[in-house]
C-alpha cells in the first residue's frame, strides 16, 4: 500500500498496545510493525531493522518514563519522530517532552480522529499542533523558567542552519550540510555551538528556541 505509515508502540500495558494497534489498523494506511513492553526494552533493541516511520511512546512506564526514554533516544538516533501519550497534561511535562525531542503530545483519552490527525500531521508537517502547544510552553526549558532573557546573537551561518532546522520539509542533518555546502562534521559544529551556548538539547529544542526568540520562519 502506498504511503503506508509504519508505527512502533512502546507501552508497558499489553492490552493498551493491542487496543491502539487495532485502532490504527482500522484507519487503513497505518500499521504497527514493532512493539515494546518498556522504554528499556526499546532502547536496548536499537538500532532496529526496518525501523518504523514514527513511534508512539507512553509517558508513565516503570524504570524509565517517556521523557527519560527520549533523552536517551536522542543520543542513539539522529532523526526520529515520537508522539507521546499520557494521562498527565500539564505545561511542565509538555515542555520537558518537546525539549527532549517529542514531535507531538496527546492525552490518552483522545479520540481515534485525534490520534489519526496527530500521526499524519507529524508525518507531513513534522509536528502536531505545534503553534498551539508552543504558546503554552514559551519557557520550554524548565531550568530557565525564572531566568532573565538571554541576548541571542547568531552568526549568518548559524541562522542559515537554524532556518533549515525549522523548515517544514524536515531536512536531515546530512541534507542540511549539503544545502549549506558543508561537511556533516562542520554542520555538527554549528549545532554543538548553539546547544552549548543556549542550553539546547535536541533538534526540537532548536525549533522551540527559534520560536521563543522569533528568529526564523514560520515564527517571525
Amino acid at each position: 500500500m502506498e504511503n503506508l505509515i509504519r508505527i512502533g508502540l512502546i507501552d508497558d500495558h499489553k492490552i493498551v498496545r493491542q487496543g491502539i494497534k487495532e485502532l490504527l489498523h482500522k484507519l487503513g494506511n497505518i500499521i504497527v510493525t514493532h512493539e515494546f513492553d518498556s522504554g528499556v526494552e526499546f532502547l536496548s533493541a536499537l538500532p532496529l531493522n526496518n525501523a518504523p516511520d514514527m513511534y508512539i511512546l507512553d509517558y508513565s512506564m516503570p524504570q524509565m518514563n517517556g521523557i527519560q526514554v527520549l533523552e536517551v533516544l536522542e543520543k542513539k538516533i539522529d532523526e526520529y519522530r515520537v508522539l507521546l501519550l499520557t494521562q498527565h497534561f500539564d505545561e511542565e511535562i509538555i515542555s520537558q517532552a518537546y525539549n527532549a525531542g517529542a514531535r507531538g503530545f496527546l492525552n490518552k483519552n483522545c479520540t481515534a480522529q485525534d490520534l489519526n490527525f496527530a500521526i499524519n500531521n507529524i508525518m507531513t508537517v513534522g509536528y502536531n499542533n505545534v503553534a498551539d502547544i508552543l504558546k503554552r510552553v514559551k519557557n520550554f526549558d524548565d531550568h530557565t523558567r525564572n531566568a532573565p532573557e538571554i541576548n541571542v546573537e547568531l552568526s549568518e551561518r548559524e541562522l542559515e542552519f537554524l532556518k533549515l532546522v525549522c523548515n517544514d520539509e524536515e531536512f536531515t542533518y546530512d541534507q542540511m550540510a549539503n544545502k549549506m555546502g558543508l561537511s556533516v562534521k562542520s554542520l555538527e559544529g554549528y549545532r554543538a555551538g548553539l546547544f552549548d551556548r543556549y542550553g539546547i538539547k535536541s533538534k526540537v529544542g532548536l525549533v522551540l528556541f527559534s520560536y521563543k526568540y522569533k528568529l526564523t520562519e514560520p515564527f517571525l
